[in-house]
């Protein structure tokens, strides 16, 4: 982009990483800026709000060194683009799009909207088939289809940061070449020993090279944060319907996006809504998550997988309730499992996967997973309402058919939900089939009498 427009001495104030001008011409919302103060260093930044008289700029680096009668900003009179060709994965970018690796810059071959072109609801496809992510709990019990949405709702503390990386590093297709296969990780606020951790786990496993990493730091702008899933999902976009590649994109953490979303709101001095979140923040977390689905006639998806913390582990906080709307379904990372040193601490009653249906069984996976998903289900169900009755009455008081089920909740998360290192489907499935053998056949009401006497009673 070539700056086409220029502006001095029109700025009126600087309030954190918003700069405030006089308008003085035509320019559009969401344009892309330069701002260069005393110090000669350019600063992007984009058109965040406009009205006649003045319009607002977010300056995306730091604003140290800017002063209101020396800055000068010039405008490209176009949007954000991310320049975008082959050679992306195994790059690490910052939090818009740069690259950071030392390598050489991407040899772009055509320049992509940051905020993307949106999809005709008409040419998107239903979602089908599987992608394999090594967790037992996920792949199993909540399998994540080809082209959904998928959120984890965290809490502060627990591990969901290492349950990413091993995602990313096990995720594959269950059918297909693994060229076919590619992973955008973006790390969105997070500290600079968790990006170490991210880059070097990436690295050692080798899934770097087949990953775009996008990395913002905590000592970043909130402004940039609040690009960094939007290059993300760009970068994903071009992998999969320029490329053709099923792509999961992995986004962490993206309450500290809400944060700083919050953060901007304020000092443009909008109005708040519920705990100081923005109203439009339904609307906006919408513009992210429905950048993923599958298109008539592309063979490329679009998969996303984003994680968030839950303040004060609440999953009636603004950000887990309004994803909860948008998203098919959730995955709950649990505080209690952890503490009893169960990993990863997912709890599955809380947990949906709506589309899973439509992405397994027959020719996806197996056709007896529906089934068994559905049993295990159903028996972990019973063995939590028997915990609360033994709480009462205690164990002696349960009947023979309760202590089998209490036996049976203690198994299921020390052996099926725990697990020490990456599970095949398959492998998940032998767990699940070996742990309905401790329970009355007469329980097993979820599967036939075919799948009892071929998996049960062997």
């Amino acid at each position: 982009m070539q700056p086409r427009l220029l502006v001095e001495g029109a700025a009126r104030k600087l309030d954190g990483p918003l700069l405030f001008l006089r308008r003085t011409l035509e320019v559009g919302l969401n344009d892309a800026v330069e701002v260069r103060g005393r110090d000669g260093r350019a600063r992007l930044g984009r058109v965040a709000a406009l009205d006649e008289e003045s319009m607002t700029i977010e300056v995306l680096e730091n604003t140290s060194g800017l002063g209101l009668a020396e800055s000068v900003v010039r405008f490209f009179g176009e949007p954000l683009n991310f320049p975008l060709g082959p050679g992306i994965l195994g790059r690490v970018f910052n939090g818009v799009g740069q690259v950071v690796d030392g390598g050489p810059p991407i040899a772009a071959r055509e320049n992509y909207r940051i905020e993307g072109m949106p999809i005709n609801p008409f040419a998107r496809a239903t979602p089908r088939d599987f992608i394999e992510t090594g967790v037992t709990a996920i792949d199993l019990m909540n399998s994540l289809v080809r082209g959904q949405k998928l959120p984890i709702f965290s809490g502060g503390g627990l591990p969901h940061d290492r349950i990413a990386v091993e995602i990313a590093g096990h995720a594959r297709l269950r059918k297909g070449k693994g060229g076919d296969f590619a992973i955008v990780f973006a790390g969105i606020g997070v500290p600079f020993d968790t990006a170490e951790f991210f880059r070097a786990s990436l690295e050692k496993s080798g899934a770097l090279e087949r990953t775009a990493l996008f990395l913002n730091l905590a000592s970043d702008s909130s402004t940039q944060r609040l690009l960094t899933p939007r290059f993300a999902l760009t970068a994903a976009e071009y992998l999969a319907f320029v490329e053709g590649k099923h792509v999961l994109v992995i986004l962490t953490d993206l309450t500290n996006y809400c944060e700083a979303l919050r953060e901007v709101s304020s000092s443009k001095g909008e109005i708040p809504s519920r705990k100081g979140f923005p109203g439009y923040m339904y609307s906006d977390l919408a513009t992210l998550y429905e950048r993923a689905g599958c298109i008539k006639g592309y063979p490329g998806t679009l998969t996303q997988l984003p994680i968030l913390t839950m303040p004060a582990d609440d999953i009636g906080h603004p950000i887990p309730d309004l994803t909860g709307y948008i998203t098919e379904g959730q995955i709950v990372l649990s505080r209690d499992l952890d503490r009893r040193g169960v990993y990863p601490p997912i709890n599955v009653l809380p947990c949906l996967s709506r589309l899973m249906k439509d992405g397994t069984g027959g020719k996806y996976t197996d056709p007896d997973h529906p089934a068994l998903s559905s049993q295990l289900y159903a028996a972990y169900a019973r063995a939590a309402q028997t915990r609360v009755l033994a709480s009462v009455v205690g164990e002696e008081g349960l009947s023979a058919a309760d202590r089998k089920y209490l036996a049976f909740g203690g198994e299921f998360e020390g052996t099926l939900v725990n697990q020490t290192s990456a599970r095949s489907l398959d492998e998940s499935m032998a767990v699940g089939w070996d742990l309905l053998k401790a329970l009355p056949k007469t329980e097993l009401t979820r599967l036939s009498d075919r799948q009892i006497a071929e998996h049960v009673e062997k």
